[in-house]
């Protein structure tokens, strides 16, 4: 008897569906919030994470920690990438997003197994959602981008959960420096920063952390061609960058020369040499003083530049190359024989090699007006080094924001509790079934002044009660729990502020994931299990052969 398609599909899938899914899925979101709820706030607890490569990695930073995890449930994996979508996009409240779409769907719960369609309760938490936005405008407070004070305080205030908070303002300062000297105007008021293509984290083991700083300039891993004939120290220089090899083009596909007679290989190579010195005086005739490629330079072109006292580096990556000239003022060139005046970067002040540790680092700095910078970070360890420049990436994103969207709102579970109180009070005029999804996602926003509290080892209880009691009747929206102490306090008098973008960001993004998680009604597995080590495979059918036909062997049915 014949199968039917459908039922040979369902053998081959695994398949489940209804409401089972759904609450697998609740938990697994649950069991990826209590990963990192710890992780939230300055009094949080550090994770050590063995990395794929068997490094270790110490750090409390959401995402990093969720990155190196390999979960095998879906909705697990999903909400991973939430944080890893937080990061990208605003780059902090990676925790919190994880720990409010954990509780959403956790508040959840309840309504699926009262029998609730997950359309409801969406369309429920959507209304939540656009309400919490405007709560947020209402709270929000802008402020002045040309206040340093004010600017370093939110960024203190918005690292203030890292590791590297025990430095004081060091981190927000290197951020601030950075992300003002990248930023470019649009015009209408406004400002592009691309802290991930104009900004090189170098990180160089050895010093103390005290000696990082911003470099109005590049700095790159390398040193001169030839470092006797060349000069490692040019005030002032001309720059000329390309993005062509100064070596013999050699034949893109195989190339045969014959030659007759011994002088046609002399003059074969003639022709190279000629070719080179050409290139170089095509170089050589805007005078610089320092060409920088990103392919080869032969041993004949070296010679002909240090000849004319050039200092020359070659095959540069070629996102160092975009920074040098962003920085430099120059203009990459593709063939030395389109070089013009205009193409020489004649904007930086110094150009310097110096040697730290046992490596040589070329400096372009001093620069007049740059568009790209580095950021030298020193330390005791590389561990040490690459928590500092998570801390810093985070930083600068927040320095990002703040340039982009100069809003502010209370930190320290603040403008959670602000949201929550205010949607309490609007369930009451919400008519019909969506009314207790909705009272629900009100509820679900103190997870984060809770795990607050939790965090900070103050009575959970008697903390948030109060805190509910002063917002409840509306007296002040920036009334927050300390994160270092856990006192109950204004967040405006003890500075705690976040950036409007990273709160919008963090709600949408969690509600969002949260109604995308209950509306999944079925998983279907395509998937074959791996065999267990050691079971036997299943023999292979025989193919008959000419040979065997001879031999009159017969296949086995």
């Amino acid at each position: 008897m014949l199968q039917s398609p459908l039922l040979v599909l369902q053998d081959s899938l695994k398949r489940e569906s209804g409401s089972k899914v759904q609450h697998a899925n609740i938990q697994a979101s649950k069991a990826v919030a209590d990963i990192v709820r710890t992780t939230l706030g300055p009094r949080s607890m550090l994770k050590m994470l063995l990395d794929a490569g068997g490094g270790i990695v110490v750090t409390n930073d959401g995402n990093a920690i969720l990155r190196e995890l390999d979960l095998a449930h879906p909705a697990a994996k999903s909400m991973i990438e939430l944080s890893r979508t937080q990061d990208e996009e605003v780059g902090d409240g990676t925790t919190s997003v994880i720990v409010l779409a954990g509780e959403m769907l956790h508040v959840a719960k309840a309504f699926i197994d009262k029998d609730y369609h997950p359309t409801i309760i969406c369309r429920a938490y959507n209304k939540a959602l656009e309400d919490a936005i405007a709560v947020l405008d209402k709270i929000a407070m802008s402020i002045d981008l040309k206040d340093r004070a004010m600017m370093l305080g939110l960024i203190k205030s918005c690292i203030g959960t890292k590791f590297t908070s025990q430095f004081g303002d060091l981190i927000a300062d290197l951020a601030l420096d950075a992300t003002t000297t990248v930023g470019v105007d649009l015009g209408q008021g406004l400002r592009e920063v691309d802290i991930k293509k104009y900004i090189k984290v170098e990180k160089v083991p050895g010093g103390q952390l005290e000696d990082s700083k911003v470099l109005k300039g590049v700095m790159i891993n390398k040193d001169v061609i030839v470092p006797g004939k060349m000069r490692r120290k040019i005030v002032n220089p001309r720059i000329i960058l390309l993005d062509c090899p100064l070596e013999y083009k050699k034949g893109e596909n195989q190339t045969n020369a014959e030659l007759v007679r011994e002088e046609d290989w002399s003059i074969l190579l003639k022709m190279e040499e000629e070719y080179i010195e050409s290139l170089c005086v095509q170089i050589l005739k805007f005078k610089p003083d320092l060409v920088i490629t990103e392919k080869g330079l032969s041993d004949l072109a070296c010679h002909y530049l240090s000849k004319a006292g050039v200092s020359a580096f070659r095959r540069l990556r070629k996102t160092d190359n975009n920074r040098i000239a962003r920085a430099c003022g120059a203009v990459i060139v593709n063939r030395p024989d389109e070089l013009q005046e205009s193409d020489v970067g004649t904007g930086a002040g110094l150009f310097e090699v110096k040697k730290i540790g046992d490596e040589f680092f070329a400096y372009i700095v001093d620069c007049k007006d740059p568009k790209a910078c580095t950021v030298l970070l020193r330390g005791a360890s590389k561990d040490l080094l690459n928590e500092v420049e998570r801390n810093l990436q985070d930083a600068m994103a927040v320095a990002r924001n703040i340039i982009k969207n100069p809003k502010l709102v209370p930190g320290g579970g603040a403008a959670e509790l602000t949201v929550s109180a205010a949607l309490k009070q609007k369930s009451s005029s919400i008519e019909g079934i969506e009314k207790w999804p909705y009272e629900a996602a009100a509820v679900a926003f103190e997870a984060i002044p809770r795990t607050l509290a939790q965090n900070c080892g103050v009575n959970v209880i008697r903390t948030m009660t109060a805190l509910q009691g002063k917002h409840a009747n509306g007296e002040n929206a920036w009334i927050g729990i300390d994160g270092n102490t856990g006192v109950i306090s204004d967040m405006k008098e003890r500075k705690i502020w976040d950036a409007y973008n990273v709160k919008e960001q963090t709600f949408k993004t969690a509600i969002e994931a949260a109604c995308m998680l209950l509306r999944i009604d079925d998983i279907v597995s395509g998937i074959k299990k791996k065999q267990a080590p050691g079971a036997g495979q299943a023999p292979k059918p025989k193919v008959e052969t000419e040979g065997d036909a001879d031999n009159e062997q017969i296949l086995p049915d």
